[in-house]
């Protein structure tokens, strides 16, 4: 097996979130941990992936600090897999996903579900990039500066 470059120590911070997220297994694993699945037996079941990659993929997301373990909520001795507050995070980039998807797919019609608003049943309005006064704000109009440097605390 070829052995991957990393990207942890990247400058660059989508470089580094693909250290985490980064392949196809890893969003459809935290897509059913949104839906709700936390057991090992019910990703597999779902996602149709070998043992060996799902576990290879549960450990890198628990390394990562995307999923945690819990005991069983059922007081078995299995382990569950929980979002932490990191891994909720995931959420708008698998919805910006979803709606690229949903744009520029030869075949939309064969997608099977839409998202909606759980409250009012309506479809979520598509994601928005906007500047801190509000306007919307395209590619064209954004750039990339240094980071400034930390302020150093006097002594």
């Amino acid at each position: 097996m070829v052995k991957r470059t990393s990207f942890e120590g990247d400058a660059c911070p989508i470089a580094r979130s693909l250290e985490a997220i980064g392949d196809r297994w890893s969003l459809l694993i935290i897509r059913e941990a949104l839906f709700g699945l936390r057991r090992f037996g019910e990703f597999q079941s779902k996602l149709g992936m070998a043992k060996n990659i799902l576990s290879a993929r549960l450990g890198s997301l628990v390394d990562h600090g995307i999923l945690a373990t819990a005991p069983a909520s059922d007081g078995s001795a299995y382990q569950e897999y929980v979002l932490t507050p990191k891994g909720r995070g995931v959420f708008p980039v698998l919805v910006a996903l979803r709606q690229w998807s949903e744009e520029f797919d030869d075949r939309p019609s064969e997608i099977a579900t839409i998202l909606v608003d759980r409250e009012r049943g309506r479809p979520v309005k598509k994601l928005e990039l906007r500047a801190e006064d509000g306007r919307l704000l395209r590619q064209a109009d954004t750039t990339l500066k240094p980071r400034p440097a930390p302020r150093r605390r006097p002594a």
